[in-house]
């Protein structure tokens, strides 16, 4: 009973999901979470593991370059007809300090994290008016640190400090969800964003320094899990969350309340 009351809200059963970046850490735990709960799962990313069994089909894609984000989303409609949900997952960051930013690498970050993204989104929705699709859902995956700067004290045994020109894209990426969700509100089309904090991974950890540090500095003393991110990305995109649109739901143990 309870889990009929559960599905009849979230009504994620059946529904088609396209998620780029599906191969990392956050990606993989994403496709798994709709997997799970009945949904068709589209992956998409650079490459591609064969042993990758989270979603029903992997496709390689390259979210800069257009051409190619027309050529699987044609390929998706004529196989499913639809498309749901979009997952706009994929993302990069580059490292060096900043006074040794080079060129390619900011233009690089710029790329993919919001062309990319956009070019994903202009070419849904071309694909979703051409296809009279009555109701679409669009999730942005961000960052926490898009609305806050890094605290470089922590990074004591990490040299994975976050960029300027991450930042900024993940801010840029807030900003875009903001605007397509009353720009296509009208085509009844919702689109939200989800800004992680910090994600442990249990495969390559970060140094145990950075995260006691991490944990002391965020109030909820610990770095999240993959599965609390895909959670939220799962409520954006059922039907009980019909009338969120436009918002930012910051994942991050309360980090950015202080």
């Amino acid at each position: 009973m309870h889990n009929q009351f559960l599905n009849s809200i979230f009504k994620l059963e059946g529904k088609i999901v396209v998620v780029t970046g599906a191969c990392g850490q956050l990606g993989s735990a994403i496709c798994r979470f709709y997997s799970e709960s009945g949904a068709t799962v589209i992956g998409m990313d650079l490459s591609i593991n064969k042993d990758k069994k989270d979603a029903e089909e992997y496709l390689v894609l390259d979210i800069r370059n257009v051409t190619e984000v027309e050529s699987v989303m044609t390929h998706i409609f004529d196989t499913y007809g639809r498309i749901d949900v979009l997952v706009n997952n994929a993302g990069v960051s580059t490292f060096e300090p900043f006074e040794e930013r080079p060129e390619d690498q900011f233009y690089w970050v710029m790329d993919v994290n919001l062309k990319g993204t956009f070019n994903c989104i202009q070419k849904y929705v071309e694909f979703y008016d051409s296809n009279k699709m009555k109701k679409g859902c669009i999730i942005n995956i961000a960052s926490i640190y898009g609305m806050i700067s890094p605290d470089f004290r922590i990074y004591t045994d990490c040299d994975r400090k976050n960029s300027e020109v991450y930042g900024a894209t993940k801010a840029g990426l807030i900003q875009m969800t903001r605007y397509f969700a009353t720009h296509l509100a009208d085509r009844n089309i919702r689109v939200n964003a989800v800004s992680p904090g910090g994600v442990f991974n249990p495969k390559n950890p970060q140094g145990e320094d950075f995260i006691r540090n991490y944990s002391f500095r965020c109030p909820m003393k610990r770095m999240a899990d993959d599965k609390e991110i895909a959670g939220a990305v799962l409520y954006l995109s059922a039907d009980i969350a019909s009338y969120t649109t436009g918002q930012n739901i910051a994942v991050d143990g309360g980090m950015t309340c202080w």
